[in-house]
């Protein structure tokens, strides 16, 4: 499940992916303060996070760059586990990470207008 490479919403699916590596670091501050996860924990599964999206995000022309892409989603809303905030956060990214694909099929040559 990817986009063809001269499809236009391949640099919105890039962006997503670079702001939810962004968000996950940003979450470690979160996972301590308010959540009260051990600095550890938080560091380990915030940098692996946003690892995880900036491989995803630096190899989506490569078959593997789609497969990394939906497995952060999940990471996204999994992190929900570690603060609370991240399931509302992380659900958003998802839908919109869903939505922008779904619109590019729909921009791929030879789609009608009735397929998704």
């Amino acid at each position: 499940m990817r986009l063809g490479p001269k499809n236009p919403m391949n640099s919105a699916v890039l962006s997503i992916l670079v702001f939810e590596a962004i968000i996950f670091v940003l979450a470690v501050a979160g996972m301590i303060q308010v959540s009260g996860v051990s600095v550890p924990v938080a560091f380990t599964a915030g940098l692996a996070a946003a690892a995880l999206a900036s491989a995803a995000a630096a190899l989506l022309r490569r078959p593997i760059g789609y497969p990394l892409g939906w497995l952060t989603q999940g990471v996204a809303v999994g992190f929900g586990f570690l603060t609370d905030t991240m399931f509302w956060l992380g659900g958003a990214f998802a839908v919109i990470w869903v939505t922008t694909f779904v619109l590019g099929r729909r921009l791929e040559p030879g789609a009608t207008a009735g397929s998704a």
